[in-house]
C-alpha cells in the first residue's frame, strides 16, 4: 500500500509544525549519529529516497557532492524542497519509493531518513539499491525503531496523571501493517523486526558497517521532555556497503 499521507492537508500542516520541518537537520534528534555514519560526498552522485523537504539533499551539495537526486511521493514535501533549492545539481523527482528505477551503478551514496517504515516490502528495496550502488558504495539510512513500531498504539503507557510509565512492547515477532497515529489518525506503517533489517540487506549482497540506535544530542537531552527518549531507543541507523 503507498500511503501519501503527506499531501493531506491536516497532515501536512501539522508535518510543518514539527521542529525538524522548521530548524532542518539540526533539531532532528539522530542526525548527530547519521551525519557522522556518512561516508566523503566529495565528487560523489547521491539518491536520498524519502527526500521530503530536501534537506539532506541540500546538506550533500554542502559537501560537495556532484550530483544528488532527491525522491518523495509527496508533491507538497517537493514543494517545499524545491522552494529551498536554488541548485542545478540537485534534481527532485516525485515517485514512491517503491517505484524507483535507476542504472545500474549509477549512484556512489543512497541514504534515506525516517522513510523505509512506510514500506511494504523492505527486501525489494534492498535489491534495487544494491542494484543502483557502484561497487564500495553506501547505503545508510534510518527508520523507526522496531521496538516503537511494534504495536499500533505507538505511545507510551501512562498513568492518569499524565506520567510516562514504559514503553510497552507487544507482537514483535508479528510483522506487517500496523494502523497507527502519527499527528493525525490512519497512519499505515510496517514493523519488521531488528533481524529482517540486517538478513534483507544481507541477502541482497550488503555487507553491514555500522549499527546505532541514536540517543538525543546532548544538546537536546537538556530538554526534560527529551529525557525520555533516553528511556527506550526510537531510531534504528544502518550503515551498509555494497562490496
Amino acid at each position: 500500500m503507498k500511503q501519501n499521507k503527506y499531501d493531506d492537508s491536516n497532515f501536512f500542516s501539522a508535518y510543518q509544525q514539527m521542529p525538524r520541518s522548521i530548524g532542518g537537520l539540526a533539531a532532528a534528534g539522530e542526525w548527530h549519529v547519521l551525519k557522522a555514519l556518512l561516508p566523503d560526498l566529495h565528487n560523489k552522485s547521491v539518491l536520498d529516497l524519502g527526500c521530503g523537504f530536501g534537506w539532506h539533499c541540500l546538506y550533500a551539495r554542502e559537501q560537495q557532492a556532484s550530483s544528488v537526486i532527491g525522491v518523495d511521493i509527496s508533491e507538497k514535501m517537493l514543494q517545499q524542497a524545491r522552494e529551498k533549492t536554488n541548485d542545478p545539481a540537485i534534481t527532485y523527482i516525485q515517485l514512491p519509493i517503491e517505484d524507483i528505477d535507476f542504472a545500474s551503478e549509477q549512484f556512489d551514496v543512497v541514504l534515506s531518513s525516517l522513510a523505509f517504515h512506510y514500506i511494504e516490502s523492505f527486501a525489494a528495496i534492498c535489491r534495487k539499491v544494491h542494484s543502483f550502488l557502484k561497487p564500495g558504495g553506501s547505503f545508510i539510512f534510518s527508520v523507526e525503531h522496531p521496538i516503537f513500531t511494534s504495536r499500533e498504539e505507538q505511545d507510551w503507557y501512562a498513568d492518569e496523571q499524565g506520567n510516562r510509565l514504559h514503553w510497552p512492547v507487544d507482537h514483535y515477532q508479528s510483522e506487517g501493517l500496523r494502523e497507527t497515529k502519527f499527528l493525525t489518525e490512519n497512519v499505515i506503517k510496517y514493523h519488521r523486526t531488528i533481524s529482517t533489517y540486517f538478513n534483507d540487506l544481507i541477502e541482497a549482497g550488503f555487507t553491514i558497517k555500522a549499527v546505532k540506535e541514536p540517543k538525543p544530542s546532548a544538546e537536546m537531552s537538556n530538554d526534560p521532555w527529551m529525557k525520555d527518549e533516553e528511556r527506550r531507543p526510537m531510531f534504528l541507523i544502518i550503515s551498509a556497503v555494497k562490496e
